[in-house]
């Protein structure tokens, strides 16, 4: 129990049993300017009167309940059924914590597997782990997994510059401080082909995008033999619902396939909590960071669940470790796994489908404008990239006019795309809606 001074004499004992006379003393690393500041604090308010201002402050955002959104680069919006925040709710998940006694937690470890063993039928990979944070860390984790398959003598890792700009940037992130190389992704003309050529003898990793960041579909079958035949890894970045349609990674060589779950019955949520798929080829899995749960069978012969192959490394090695991972998304794996199981392959098709095709509905009217010119040359799934005859963020503020959710700007992390527009159309996105912005973007570009 915590120890509570009542007394002048028990504040004196407990100030003489850390060593110092004065509380002040405690203080002595914080500047002496910063110490103590008065804050300029409004003046406080009653819960009702609170309520009334936290329900303003929220009625003044854009929201994608009242607005149409076709706005993508990662995060989309999709149809959830109402039954997966039903399953989310109840409190023998929601309040849930980590499963270290598998006796009293079977429900939560059941869930996880259940989400690992869908992961594998989406992939086509043999092993999955029970989640990380989101797609950006699954990537970054997925290079330290090659380089820990490696050994640390391989220090070249080819990044494919259609691999989302944050996830790229994450990994950088991660790999400050080692002694490693990143190429690849300084050039946006580099794609299967020429990145086929920057690999060589040093390389650790290839790493792509599938369907890329500007929705375009690419076999990769080539770029994975060239990987492999150079003693590479070749791990793949996955939008999970587009495997509902398209060929799983494994059938095109990969080792490693990660992605971001948040379009699996995941909402927007302002930028999270969302949900990392990472998956491998069984003679990996222990090089793979993460939390793993296993079936079994119990001491009366009944199925079981227990995390297995969990060395807990992030714990106890400390600068050894070869990952910080140490937890999954609990929550949200199982809003994925309903999400999955209430829709099934069929239904998981369909959505994707649909996807596919009011995207490019939707392209093909746009790329019909003067002024409008569609990027994307071959196959793309529900994203597309638009060339505008006007700036993307100008733009953008004239859709809000006709409450539109615009698409992102590529020339925030793409020199040489300023103007290009990468617009996500989902079967959530209505004919109507679709119209209005075709309608909208007409009107831009008449002035």
């Amino acid at each position: 129990m915590a120890f509570i001074p009542h007394t002048e004499e028990d504040r004196r004992a407990m100030l003489a049993a850390i060593g110092v006379e004065r509380i002040e003393e405690l203080y002595q690393a914080v500047p002496q300017e910063v110490r103590f500041p008065e804050l300029d604090l409004p003046e406080p308010l009653s819960e009702m009167e609170a309520a009334q201002e936290l329900q303003a402050l929220a009625e003044a955002n854009v929201d994608t309940q009242h607005f149409a959104c076709f706005l993508g680069a990662g995060a989309y919006r999709h149809f959830i059924p109402s039954v997966v925040d039903h399953v989310l709710r109840r409190s023998e998940f929601y309040t849930a914590y980590t499963p270290y006694q598998p006796e009293i937690s079977q429900g939560t470890l059941q869930a996880a597997f259940e989400f690992q063993s869908l992961m594998c039928d989406l992939t086509g990979m043999e092993v999955s782990n029970a989640s990380h944070y989101d797609g950006a860390t699954a990537l970054a984790e997925a290079v330290i997994m090659a380089m820990a398959h490696h050994r640390g003598k391989r220090t070249r890792f080819v990044l494919s510059p259609a691999i989302n700009p944050q996830y790229r940037q994450v990994v950088r992130t991660y790999m400050q401080g080692r002694d490693v190389q990143l190429v690849g992704d300084d050039d946006l003309d580099n794609d299967g082909k020429s990145l086929t050529e920057l690999v060589d003898e040093n390389t650790a990793l290839v790493a792509v995008q599938y369907p890329d960041f500007f929705g375009r579909i690419e076999d990769f079958s080539l770029l994975g033999e060239a990987a492999h035949a150079a003693g590479a890894l070749f791990a793949v970045v996955v939008n999970p619902l587009a495997l509902g349609l398209l060929k799983p990674p494994a059938e095109f060589g990969a080792d490693i396939v990660v992605g971001e779950a948040q379009p699996l019955g995941i909402p927007l949520s302002y930028g999270g909590p969302y949900l990392g798929i990472f998956t491998t080829r069984k003679q990996y899995v222990r090089k793979m960071a993460g939390r793993i749960i296993g079936q079994t069978m119990d001491n009366r012969g009944q199925r079981a669940f227990v995390t297995t192959l969990t060395p807990r490394e992030q714990h106890i090695r400390r600068e050894r470790a070869t990952s910080n991972i140490c937890t999954n998304q609990g929550l949200m794996t199982l809003a994925a796994t309903t999400y999955l199981a209430l829709m099934g392959k069929q239904g998981l098709r369909k959505v994707a489908e649909l996807c596919y095709h009011k995207a490019h509905y939707a392209a093909q009217s746009i790329n019909a404008l003067d002024g409008y010119e569609l990027w994307n040359q071959g196959p793309f799934f529900h994203e597309f990239v638009v060339k505008c005859p006007r700036p993307v963020a100008e733009i953008n503020d004239y859709l809000l006019e006709y409450e539109i959710l615009g698409g992102y700007d590529l020339g925030r992390d793409y020199p040489g795309l300023e103007n290009h527009m990468l617009l996500a159309v989902t079967e959530a996105n209505s004919r109507d809606e679709i119209d209005d912005l075709i309608q909208a973007l007409e009107e831009v570009a008449r002035g």
